[in-house]
């Protein structure tokens, strides 16, 4: 079953084209990567899909609901949850306070104000069940803004999956980590996303290739391939699109 589907997106800047007619659909449960040089369009194709920036065309479905130039609120409401790739928590909250706050819509609180959350204990047991999850529970009230950067991305998990998601988009989830730093980051992932769908961007080819059921290259603001990860690399337009030029027999 097809939870994301796009179908002729198209995004100008001005004159400038960026994204030239993307189609692709998005099986429920992949975890899919999208990958592609500097300056592809692949964090644009991201701001799209998740309603921070409108679409010149194209249509795009989650669900089978049309979600393009939908605010991003409503969006993230439907069940898509998304990373940047700055990270993006609330630095002065506490760990535990970033993901009770996630947990409030999806738990049914929305707009009751009555509630005094610290007497909610389902609400306070559930946040505190994602912070182990994420091996975050020794720093549930340590201020968010002075983790580690990879404790931060894991945080950034912790508010994603809190938030009820079933599509989570990662963009460069472990870009500026050192190598145990990325292991690790890679293996929360997994666990995280479980069960759900995955969307990433990411550079590291290696992680790419051992988490990906489905790569798509992205060139140019046009997708030139979508494929198994062992097509992907012995694609020839991928690999010029790479390298420059087709690797001789």
């Amino acid at each position: 079953m097809t939870i994301l589907s796009l179908k002729n997106v198209q995004k100008n800047f001005g004159e400038t084209q960026i994204i030239r007619g993307v189609s692709l659909d998005i099986i429920e449960g992949e975890k899919h990567a999208i990958i592609g040089p500097n300056g592809a369009g692949k964090s644009t194709l991201f701001h799209l899909i998740s309603g921070r920036y409108q679409l010149t065309s194209g249509n795009i479905r989650f669900k089978q609901d049309q979600i393009e130039n939908l605010p991003p609120y409503e969006i993230a409401r439907m069940g898509l949850a998304r990373s940047f790739q700055v990270t993006n928590i609330f630095p002065r909250m506490n760990v535990f306070e970033n993901v009770r706050c996630a947990l409030l819509w999806s738990k049914g609180y929305r707009y009751s104000f009555w509630h005094l959350l610290g007497r909610q204990r389902e609400l306070n047991d559930e946040a505190m069940h994602v912070l182990e999850q994420i091996g975050l529970k020794d720093k549930a009230l340590f201020p968010s803004g002075e983790l580690g950067y990879a404790q931060q991305r894991a945080l950034e998990l912790g508010i994603a999956i809190a938030s009820g998601a079933q599509l989570i988009m990662l963009d460069e989830p472990v870009a500026g980590m050192s190598h145990s730093e990325a292991e690790s980051s890679v293996q929360l992932i997994r666990k995280i996303t479980e069960g759900k769908t995955l969307i990433m961007v990411e550079h590291d080819m290696n992680i790419v290739f051992d988490v990906a059921d489905r790569i798509s290259v992205l060139v140019y603001g046009e997708i030139i391939a979508t494929d198994k990860p062992e097509n992907i690399r012995a694609n020839p337009k991928v690999q010029e699109a790479y390298l420059g030029e087709v690797p001789s027999a």
